[in-house]
């Protein structure tokens, strides 16, 4: 069987991590074109993939008006340019992998929702906590039923303080007009992982949260714009020199370094950090986008689930608690406390990744998305795909309910 082709519509950090996967399984899947508007990553991506001339491109429409020349793409521009790219390359026949979130409105879910069951080929949205080896033995463990029946769950996303301060402060992610709600950049992940772990739909949700801590008013006394040119930034946690610099010094030039430069040089990251937006102070950025979020859902049959993500802490795994009528489960992303209410005893498990997703980021999430995927394309069997256009939609959905709760200070029906 020959390999599955695939077509990266935009080659950043995320598109390049996808395309990762046909590198290390040149018999399953091989990236045969790319567009891409930045001549430095469009390159890198044709070098590393050697794609020939006639399938590159600086502009996802000229790929989209050319003849179909893959099997599938993987669209990984970023939020507000998901929409249109999307719905073209469905209409073109292509099975379609798309970066989280699926849309950054309800219409444009909708849209998408829509054009991916109209036009019958595969579609999966990059929900990759769903395809981790701990999310799979956490609903083997649900569908064993020595939890009874799962009552309430408590689910936290540790953001991490330095993590905040480079994506959804200084980044890409910080400004609603120029991407999305917080809950919808960063914690679409978690909602719709929530509703795979709860197995039936969302009915209402209300929900609380501001941008409490990265503000002009808390700006220390002495601080300058710029963290290079700051006499009170050694006292800073959130110091641009100690995050960028401080890892190139300790050697690590991948994520988050290589969204700040492509020069991974000391002369070129302080150059990044004295005219980029990432050597700014937190205090004096134009961000709008909470810094915490609690998310209370009721799920149908009375259950209930609380989210909170919250920036102040270090980065880390998400972490769970799933309480049922026969026992208690307790879990981190890789290790899982079960608690039994009949024996009273407690048994843990090891869910460390497979050495083929050791290294992929998520947990080997995003491994176990390419895999299912590509597998989905090669056999047509789609099965294989836990995130498609449905269950997105209704998961979605969740999120604007959830925001239109927040800002109205009430409770929200969700209504697919």
């Amino acid at each position: 069987m020959p390999p599955v082709t695939l077509i990266v519509i935009g080659a950043g950090s995320r598109g390049t991590g996808y395309g990762r996967y046909a590198i290390e399984h040149p018999d399953q899947a091989k990236v045969v074109g790319v567009a891409e508007p930045r001549e430095f990553y469009r390159n890198r991506l044709v070098e590393t993939h050697a794609i020939p001339p006639e399938n590159v491109a600086a502009d996802w429409r000229e790929m989209a008006g050319r003849p179909k020349r893959a099997d599938a793409v993987l669209i990984c521009t970023q939020d507000h340019l998901h929409t249109e790219p999307a719905v073209a390359f469905l209409k073109k026949g292509y099975h379609v992998l798309l970066e989280k979130p699926m849309g950054q409105t309800e219409k444009d879910c909708r849209r998408i929702a829509a054009a991916a069951i109209e036009a019958k080929v595969l579609f999966a949205v990059c929900h990759v906590l769903r395809y981790t080896a701990y999310t799979k033995k956490l609903r083997e463990i649900i569908d064993s039923g020595v939890l009874g029946d799962v009552v309430s769950l408590q689910h936290l996303e540790n953001v991490g303080y330095w993590h905040q301060a480079h994506s959804f402060v200084r980044g890409n992610w910080a400004k609603e007009g120029r991407s999305s709600p917080m809950l919808l950049s960063k914690s679409c992940h978690d909602l719709d992982w929530i509703r795979h772990i709860m197995g039936s739909p969302c009915r209402s949700v209300s929900s609380f949260g501001s941008l409490y801590h990265f503000r002009k008013e808390h700006r220390p006394a002495g601080a300058a714009d710029r963290c290079l040119a700051c006499a009170v930034e050694p006292q800073c946690p959130y110091s641009a020199r100690r995050i960028y610099l401080g890892r190139l010094e300790r050697g690590e030039t991948g994520w988050p370094l290589d969204t700040v430069t492509s020069d991974l040089t000391p002369e070129g990251v302080t150059e990044a950090l004295r005219t980029g937006p990432y050597g700014r102070c937190v205090y004096a950025c134009d961000n709008d986008v909470v810094d915490h979020q609690v998310v209370n859902m009721l799920f149908e049959g009375g259950r209930t689930a609380t989210f909170t993500m919250t920036a102040f802490n270090r980065a880390a795994d998400r972490e769970t608690r799933l309480f049922g009528t026969r026992g208690e489960l307790h879990g981190n992303g890789r290790r899982i406390e079960h608690f039994d209410f009949l024996t009273e005893k407690t048994v843990t498990l090891d869910t460390q990744e497979t050495d083929l997703a050791s290294g992929y980021p998520h947990g080997g999430g995003d491994y176990g998305l390419m895999n299912a995927f590509v597998s989905a394309v090669a056999t047509g069997d789609a099965a294989k795909i836990l995130t498609g256009a449905r269950e997105t939609l209704e998961t979605h959905l969740m999120i604007f309910c959830a925001e239109k709760a927040r800002r109205e200070n009430g409770v929200v029906e969700v209504r697919v």
